[in-house]
C-alpha cells in the first residue's frame, strides 16, 4: 500500500512539473521579477552558461487538447537532459501549443542538434531578436467618412463593411498599448463577439479594466527576451524604459494600434501640425494587443508565442510592423514566418511590414513567405514643409517637424566644418557628430550639418548638438534625400544633396552669408503622390525570386497617430513618424474593412482583391515614381501599385488559394512528404522527383514572376548578338466575386445565386524583350464563385541583359479591371 501511495506521489510531482511548464506559454511579471538594475547582455548571448534561447519547431499540433500537445513537448526537451523533467521545466521558456506544436527552451548547441535529430522535429533554430519598422492617410485613399450617417462620423464607405466591421477583430504584435487614448473609446461599440477567447492580462500599470469593448484584449510576452538576457529586464517603474505589462511605454504599438482601428477622434495633431480629426481604417473593429517588442528589442520566442494565442484566441486579422534584418533566408527559421502560415491554416489575414532597407538595396524585402501580405511604404498628398530663405532670396522648400520658431528675421549662416572644436576634426564637425562643435563659432548662427547614409547621430541628436552650442538653426544636408520630416530641437529642416549644394555655393559666394527658417507648416495636396519612400524594402523575393514582394505600397511618410504619453523618448497623445511599420496597419485597415464585407473569403482571395486593384498612377495620372530621385517604380518598389480600398471591396475576380496551393509550393521548394505532413498536420505528399513537382511560378499568385525564362543572348562566339527563344508557361486560375443584383444578403459573397453572364477579356503589357499570349484570352462566367483556368506563355525575344523586365496582366469585362504585375529576367 506504501509502495502504491508513492508511486502516485511521484506520478503527481511529475504532473504537476509538466503542468508548471505548459503554463509557462504567457509571460508574467512574477516569471522574472523587476529589479532596479537593468541587465546590458547582449541579444543571444545567454547567461554566460553556453546556453542561449532555441526554437524548437514541431509542425502542425498532434491533439486538439492543447494539455496533451504539451505534455509532448516537455517529454521531448526532457530526453536532452540527464535529470529530465527538473532541468526540462528550469530550460522551458515557452510550450507553443494552440495554433501549432514545439517549444522554446534555453539549450546548449549539443542539446539543440541533438533535438533536431528527434521524430516530430522539423528545425530547430535560435531565437533571434527582430527590429521594428519604424488620418488624412484614410482621405487620401479614398475613404471619407460618412457624414451624417452616425453620430461617430465613423461609416466608412465601402459596401457592407460598417455594419460588419464590429464583428471583425485585428491582433496587433508591437510594443503594445496605451488604452487611456480616445482612439480606443468603446463608446456606443455593441458586447464582444461571443467567440472571443482572449485575455486582459494584468501587470504594470495595467488591469483587466483597461479592455473594453473596443480594446478586447492585452496579452505581454517576455520570457524570450528575459532568458536571453539571462535576467530580468528594469521597469518603468524602477528607472527602467518598459512596463511590464501591455501598457506601451514606446509609442509604436499605439501608432500602428490606431492606424488600423482607431475611432474617431477630434482635434488630433502633432504640437499643431497635421492638425485635424483622427480615425483608423476600420474604426469599428474590435483590437486585441500582443506585446512582444520592448526596448531591448523583439524576440523570436516570444513573438511565436503570440501567434500561438492569438490563433487560440480568435483573431481575424494579424499584423506585424516588424521583421528581420535582410536578407530573409529559410521560412521555417523564423516566427513570423512559421506562425503566418498557422494563422492562413485558421484563416487568419497576416499583413506584415516589408522593413526599411531602401531602394539602393535590391532583394532588402522580408517577411515574404508567400501567405503573408507584405507592404511597401509611399507618400501621400501631404508635407511637414520648412522654408529655408537665403540673404539671396533664394528659397528652398525642406521638410520638418520643428515645431519652434526663429525670432528675428535674417541670421548668420555657416558650415558646421568651420566651426570645429580643437578636439574634433572638420570631418566630424562637418557631420556635426555628437561634441564636434565649438559654442563660440556656432552662437546665434544657422548651422549647415550633413547627414551622411551611415552617420551613427541622430538627425534629431544632431539638432540636440548645434541648441547646446547656442545656434539659432540648422540646415541638414540629407544624402539619402528621403524626406523623412523629423521632430527637430530648434529651427530646422531637411534638405537633399541637389539643394545642399546650392546652399553651399551660395555661402561660398558671399562674404556675408545669412538665411532664414520659415516656420514648419501643414500643406495639403501636394504633387505628385504618392511616391514610393527611398527607405522601402525592395523586391525580388530573396528565398523563392519567383514570388512577388512586395505584395502592395500603402501610406508610410510622415504619418499622424495615437501615440503614448508615457514614452520617455516623445511624450504626447499624437505622434507623427515614418516607415513600413506605419505602411502596414493601413493595409490592414483594408484587410478588416473588406473581412467585414466578405466574411466567408479566403486570406488568398482578400490578398488578391487588394493586389489586382491596386493603382499604378498618381494624382497627376502620371506612373507612380520613387523616391528620391523620381524614377518611375516597378514591381519590385510597390508589389502590385499603392493600395485602393474602394475597388478592392468589388474586384470582379480574385486568385484564390487554398491550402493544397501553398502545399504544392512548399514541395516546389524542396521540402519531402515526410517535412510536409509535420508542418501541415495532413497526409499531403510531395512528388518524389523534383522535376515532377509543380513549379514555383505556379502557386496561383496575383503576379506572375519568371526569375529565369533562358534564352536571351546566344552563348557561342558565332552567333554573337543573336538571341535564342525560350518558353515559360505559367498556370493561373480565377474565381468570380461579382456583385449582382439577385444578391441582398449583407455578406454577399456567401451567395451562389446565378448572375448575368459576364466575359472577361485579357489584355497585355508585354516586358521589353518578352512576348506574352494568354490562353485562352476570354473568360466566361455565370455564377457567383465560379472558376476559370488560363496559362500564360512567355518567350524571349530579345536579351535582358540578366536583369528583371516588368509589364502588366490585365482582365477585364469593361466594369471590372484585375490587373497582375508580370516580372521577367532572361
Amino acid at each position: 500500500m506504501a509502495a502504491s501511495w508513492s508511486r502516485m506521489l511521484v506520478a503527481l510531482s511529475l504532473l504537476l512539473l509538466v503542468l508548471s511548464s505548459c503554463n509557462a506559454g504567457t509571460a508574467r511579471a512574477s516569471s522574472f521579477p523587476s529589479s532596479s538594475s537593468s541587465s546590458s547582455s547582449s541579444s543571444s548571448s545567454g547567461d554566460g552558461d553556453g546556453r542561449k534561447v532555441y526554437i524548437v519547431y514541431m509542425g502542425h499540433r498532434i491533439h486538439d487538447d492543447p494539455q496533451v500537445t504539451c505534455d509532448h513537448n516537455h517529454q521531448v526537451l526532457s530526453s536532452v537532459f540527464q535529470n529530465g523533467y527538473d532541468q526540462a521545466k528550469e530550460s522551458m521558456v515557452y510550450s507553443y501549443k494552440h495554433g501549432f506544436r514545439g517549444f522554446s527552451a534555453r539549450l546548449s548547441q549539443e542539446q539543440a542538434f541533438d533535438l533536431s535529430k528527434k521524430d516530430g522535429v522539423v528545425v530547430v533554430f535560435p531565437s533571434m531578436p527582430r527590429q521594428l519598422h519604424t488620418t488624412h492617410s484614410w482621405e487620401f485613399l479614398g475613404l471619407q467618412q460618412s457624414q451624417g450617417l452616425n453620430p461617430t462620423h465613423e461609416a466608412r464607405s465601402l459596401p457592407h463593411s460598417s455594419k460588419q466591421q464590429s464583428n471583425v477583430i485585428v491582433g496587433v504584435l508591437d510594443t503594445g498599448i496605451w488604452p487611456e487614448s480616445s482612439s480606443f473609446s468603446d463608446s456606443l461599440m455593441p458586447p464582444v463577439p461571443s467567440r472571443w477567447k482572449g485575455e486582459c492580462e494584468a501587470g504594470e500599470l495595467f488591469n483587466a479594466s483597461h479592455c473594453n469593448r473596443k480594446l478586447v484584449g492585452a496579452r505581454y510576452y517576455l520570457r524570450g527576451l528575459a532568458s536571453e538576457m539571462g535576467g530580468p529586464l528594469a521597469s518603468a517603474k524602477d528607472g527602467g524604459l518598459d512596463y511590464i505589462s501591455p501598457r506601451d511605454a514606446s509609442g509604436h504599438g499605439t501608432h500602428t494600434a490606431s492606424t488600423v482601428a482607431g475611432r474617431y477622434v477630434t482635434d488630433a495633431s502633432f504640437f499643431g501640425l497635421g492638425k485635424g480629426s483622427a480615425v483608423g481604417g476600420a474604426p469599428r473593429a474590435r483590437l486585441a494587443v500582443y506585446k512582444v517588442c520592448w526596448s531591448s528589442g523583439c524576440f523570436d520566442a516570444d513573438i511565436l508565442a503570440a501567434f500561438d494565442d492569438a490563433i487560440k484566441d480568435g483573431v481575424d486579422v494579424m499584423t506585424l510592423s516588424l521583421g528581420p534584418d535582410p536578407p530573409q533566408t529559410d521560412f521555417f527559421k523564423d516566427a513570423i514566418s512559421i506562425g503566418s502560415f498557422h494563422a492562413l491554416q485558421k484563416g487568419i489575414v497576416v499583413t506584415c511590414s516589408a522593413g526599411n532597407n531602401g531602394d539602393t538595396n535590391t532583394g532588402s524585402a522580408t517577411n515574404i513567405a508567400p501567405w503573408i501580405i507584405t507592404v511597401a511604404a509611399s507618400s501621400m498628398d501631404r508635407e511637414f514643409v520648412s522654408e529655408v530663405v537665403l540673404g539671396n532670396k533664394t528659397v528652398f522648400k525642406g521638410a520638418s517637424l520643428a515645431t519652434s520658431r526663429m525670432g528675428g528675421s535674417f541670421a548668420p549662416l555657416i558650415l558646421a566644418s568651420s566651426a570645429n572644436r580643437k578636439n574634433s576634426t572638420k570631418a566630424q564637425a562637418r557631420d556635426c557628430a555628437s561634441g564636434s562643435l565649438d559654442p563660440s563659432k556656432v552662437k546665434n548662427s544657422i548651422v549647415v550639418c550633413m547627414h551622411p547614409q551611415d552617420s551613427l547621430d541622430t538627425k534629431v541628436g544632431k539638432s540636440d548638438l548645434v541648441l547646446s552650442a547656442g545656434g539659432k538653426g540648422m540646415i541638414l544636408i540629407d544624402q539619402a534625400d528621403s524626406g523623412l520630416a523629423v521632430p527637430f530641437a530648434l529651427p530646422a529642416t531637411l534638405l537633399g544633396p541637389k539643394d545642399g549644394a546650392a546652399i553651399l555655393s551660395y555661402i561660398n559666394s558671399t562674404k556675408t552669408p545669412v538665411a532664414r527658417i520659415n516656420p514648419t507648416a501643414t500643406v495639403l495636396g501636394s504633387r505628385p503622390a504618392p511616391q514610393i519612400a527611398s527607405f522601402s524594402s525592395r523586391g525580388p523575393n530573396s528565398v523563392t525570386p519567383d514570388v512577388l514582394k512586395p505584395d502592395i505600397a500603402a501610406p508610410g511618410l510622415n504619418i499622424l497617430a495615437a501615440w503614448s504619453p508615457g514614452s520617455k523618448r516623445m511624450p504626447g497623445k499624437f505622434n507623427i513618424i515614418s516607415g513600413t511599420s506605419m505602411a502596414c496597419p493601413h493595409v490592414a485597415g483594408v484587410v478588416a474593412l473588406l473581412k467585414a464585407a466578405h466574411p466567408s473569403w479566403s486570406p488568398a482571395a482578400l490578398k488578391s482583391a487588394i493586389m489586382t486593384t491596386a493603382l499604378t498612377e498618381d494624382n497627376t495620372r502620371s506612373p507612380i515614381l520613387t523616391l528620391p530621385h523620381g524614377k518611375v517604380a516597378n514591381a519590385f518598389d510597390y508589389g502590385s501599385g499603392h493600395v485602393n480600398p474602394r475597388r478592392a471591396a468589388n474586384p470582379g475576380l480574385v486568385y484564390d488559394a487554398g491550402p493544397g496551393e501553398f502545399m504544392a509550393y512548399l514541395c516546389s521548394s524542396g521540402y519531402d512528404t515526410k517535412l510536409l505532413q509535420k508542418v501541415t498536420g495532413d497526409k499531403s505528399i510531395c512528388p518524389s522527383s523534383q522535376s515532377a513537382r509543380r513549379p514555383i511560378s505556379n502557386l496561383n499568385y496575383p503576379a506572375i514572376v519568371v526569375s529565369r525564362l533562358g534564352g536571351g543572348v546566344a552563348a557561342t562566339a558565332a552567333s554573337q548578338n543573336k538571341t535564342t527563344a525560350a518558353t515559360v508557361i505559367v498556370s493561373r486560375s480565377v474565381t468570380y466575386v461579382g456583385a449582382s443584383p439577385a444578391r441582398k444578403n449583407s455578406d454577399y459573397s456567401a451567395s451562389t445565386a446565378v448572375t448575368t453572364p459576364t466575359v472577361f477579356k485579357a489584355s497585355v503589357v508585354a516586358p521589353p524583350g518578352i512576348r506574352v499570349r494568354v490562353v485562352p484570352d476570354e473568360l466566361r462566367f455565370s455564377s457567383y464563385m465560379e472558376r476559370r483556368a488560363f496559362n500564360v506563355e512567355l518567350t524571349s525575344v530579345d536579351h535582358t541583359n540578366g536583369r528583371f523586365v516588368f509589364g502588366w496582366l490585365t482582365w477585364s469585362n469593361g466594369r471590372q479591371r484585375v490587373r497582375s504585375p508580370l516580372a521577367v529576367k532572361t
